[in-house]
């Protein structure tokens, strides 16, 4: 009859000590533009939505593009009669006088993209585990930039997807915090992509070689010993020339966690249900499990080195 009692005080000092059922981690995902627009951005932002709400460990909130960007004229190129053609000086001249107000749009639309980017001031981040950029271009205008970096090397997290790499150019410390500057692509195209790491999450579920097709990205400022690989080719995408060429890695920021593909330029990669495809529903199904295990082990929720490792010959 005593040994009841025991057991109960014995199960209540367990669960005493037991963690409780962890809160899901909360991401917030910049698909804010001021170059170059991916015309695959919707479809990201509903793949990650989904994403998230199947796998119940994490949540995410969007900074998406304001309304109303102007687009810019585009400036006219000398014809055949050179730069004192009657026609090119008309087109000339009608472009400077579109110029101005284009100018002047902009300025107002970069307003609001800077208050919709007041979600990433140093005292919102708080409420934050990892921050997502996804086909980010140019410069975006953070309310502090390095405030920014300093968040995610105290211990959170930065996922970047694509044109993340093409992004604060003039920035230094954020393209060595990304570990890569995009450089150039040439045509789309079909690789076969090394797999690097089969234990790690963004990679576990991948074949040795993982063919797909996409637009794919050569680099800058990329320094293979200070990031963990995880997919590569070891030619040159158009012209097959051997070498290294980076497509996804991982790496330490401090005391933070940084996670980057290359991959993800086109729709059917991220929607399974694209109507003009390339790539088939199961390699966007890998596609997306390869960013999603990119996530959660940004967020410390899924296993994964990000030991440096030398490349294979």
């Amino acid at each position: 009859m005593k040994l009841i009692p025991c057991l109960l005080c014995a199960a209540a000092a367990v669960a005493a000590v037991l963690p409780a059922h962890a809160a899901p981690k909360k991401v917030l995902v910049v698909t804010i533009t001021t170059a170059f627009r991916h015309t695959s951005i919707p479809a990201a932002e509903a793949s990650l939505a989904k994403m998230a709400a199947a796998s119940g460990q994490f949540t995410v909130d969007f900074v998406s593009q304001p309304p109303g960007q102007p687009k810019a004229p585009a400036r006219p190129k000398p014809g055949a009669g050179g730069e004192t053609d009657p026609a090119y000086r008309a087109a000339l001249q009608q472009f400077e006088a579109e110029l101005k107000p284009y100018q002047q749009a902009m300025e107002l639309w970069l307003g609001k993209a800077a208050e919709a980017l007041q979600a990433l001031s140093p005292q919102n981040l708080k409420k934050y585990d990892a921050v997502c950029f996804v086909h980010t271009t140019g410069d975006l205008p953070l309310p502090d930039k390095q405030g920014f970096l300093d968040w995610i090397a105290a211990g959170h997290a930065f996922i970047g997807v694509h044109a993340a790499s093409d992004t604060f150019h003039g920035f230094p410390a954020y393209l060595a915090m990304v570990g890569g500057e995009f450089k150039t692509h040439g045509p789309q195209v079909s690789v076969d992509c090394i797999n690097e790491d089969p234990a790690h999450a963004a990679t576990s579920h991948l074949p040795a070689t993982w063919t797909l097709f996409d637009e794919i990205y050569q680099f800058n400022r990329f320094e293979r010993r200070t990031v963990h690989g995880l997919l590569r080719l070891d030619k040159h995408p158009n012209n097959h020339t051997p070498g290294d060429y980076p497509l996804s890695w991982c790496k330490p920021f401090g005391t933070g966690r940084v996670f980057y593909t290359a991959l993800g330029h086109r729709e059917d990669l991220w929607d399974k249900e694209f109507a003009q495809r390339s790539n088939s529903p199961d390699i966007a199904g890998q596609f997306n499990q390869h960013l999603l295990g990119g996530i959660l082990w940004s967020l410390g929720l899924a296993p994964g080195d990000a030991t440096p490792q030398a490349v294979k010959p």
